[in-house]
């Protein structure tokens, strides 16, 4: 059996507050990297399909009021 074990560079608070929070990001930002940011390749309207919804659920949707009624 193999015993990893994990070592935080500082102790973990649970009940820490935004202050803790934020600090606890600054320290883990420099081990985080971000993709780079690739352009958005447009999309063949073959590959585009409809939702199929089994009728139950068109019926239920359908009873349902519209958002904000």
């Amino acid at each position: 059996m193999t015993n990893i074990k994990a070592h935080a560079p500082a102790p973990v608070d649970l009940e820490g507050d935004l202050a803790s929070l934020r600090g606890d990001c600054a320290r883990m930002a420099p081990h985080w990297t971000a993709p780079e940011r690739a352009a958005a390749r447009p999309v063949a309207p073959s590959l585009i399909h409809g939702v199929d919804v089994p009728p139950a659920s068109a019926r239920m949707l359908d009873a349902m009021c519209d958002y904000g009624d």
